[in-house]
């Protein structure tokens, strides 16, 4: 099939007009209303086979995950999502691996009432690119450069279990092979936060290495504690020694929570306005560095290092 029998095969479902589409997708570009009173943020990221998913995922999961690390992004920044685009290369038409692609997509962008509103295709590598686009009212989103000396460091729900999936292959807990395939993006949660968190970002390639990006932009330093870091009960179960816990928890990656940084008398709070876990793991320093701890306080020397894009 060519481009545009494709696009309406298994995409039209996820383009309707209105709720702020004036012109979707079929021309050059996409003509969009935002909410008065509220700024538009964006965001995106590229997917590629074998970097950021294993050759063998589920093409539903790989649409669905494609979106939920974008709507991270937006919930981070405390904007409700409203639409995205995808540029989408593929090795060829295959009509059932689009066909659950698009399935996986479309599960999660009505779970969230965003709208798909351009994009692209094109013969190649498999590569899935996504631009969000969300709204935040004027003068509350949530940025990474205004953590304070004092305030409380603090993560939504879990973390380590994508990671540990990745690292078992197909042995892994369904729990957490669910954690890694189809991430929930904290939607809810970044915009409980707004007016309460004086920083926050999301994590998608580990606290230790993420928490950095938060650090310089503010000026400041951290401790965290690891003996803190949230758990579920399947990371607890299936991951050996402590100290590859660690490490799993702190730079494994694909973990997909918040991590703000709020007044420390704001956090229960804060957790009270949350529909998922809310854990206390540090606090910002005046000192520009980032310590690690255990719970006797004891400094402790990291034996891993952060993600990185480009080793």
């Amino acid at each position: 099939m060519d481009e545009f029998a494709l696009i309406r095969r298994h995409f039209a479902g996820l383009t309707p007009q209105g709720d702020g589409v004036v012109l979707g997708v079929g021309d050059d570009a996409a003509v969009l209303q935002p909410v008065s009173g509220c700024e538009l943020v964006v965001t995106s990221d590229t997917l590629v086979a074998g970097r950021h998913f294993p050759a063998e995922t589920a093409a539903g999961d790989i649409g669905w995950k494609s979106l939920a690390v974008n709507l991270s992004d937006l919930a981070a920044m405390g904007a409700r999502p409203r639409w995205f685009t995808l540029a989408l290369t593929l090795p060829d038409a295959d009509d059932t691996w689009l066909a659950a692609f698009a399935a996986g997509l479309r599960t999660l962008a009505d779970a969230h009432g965003v709208a798909l509103v351009g994009g692209d295709t094109t013969r190649g590598p498999l590569s899935i690119t996504i631009t969000a686009l969300g709204e935040v009212p004027t003068g509350q989103v949530l940025r990474r450069d205004g953590a304070r000396p004092g305030d409380a460091i603090c993560v939504t729900g879990t973390l380590g279990d994508a990671a540990l999936a990745l690292q078992q292959g197909s042995a892994a807990d369904a729990t957490l092979r669910a954690r890694l395939d189809r991430p929930t993006p904290r939607i809810d949660a970044g915009l409980s936060l707004r007016g309460l968190a004086h920083a926050a970002l999301d994590l998608s390639d580990g606290l230790f290495g993420d928490l950095r990006h938060i650090l310089d932009a503010s000026r400041v330093g951290a401790v965290l504690e690891v003996d803190a870091l949230p758990m579920s009960p399947a990371f607890r179960a299936a991951a050996a020694a402590a100290a590859s816990r660690c490490a799993l928890q702190l730079a494994g990656g694909d973990d997909y929570e918040l991590c703000v940084c709020l007044p420390a008398d704001a956090v229960d709070r804060a957790a009270a306005r949350l529909d998922v876990p809310l854990t206390r793991v540090g606090r910002i320093t005046a000192e520009p560095q980032l310590c690690l701890v255990d719970a006797a306080g004891h400094t402790i020397t990291p034996s891993f290092t952060a993600y990185r894009h480009f080793p």
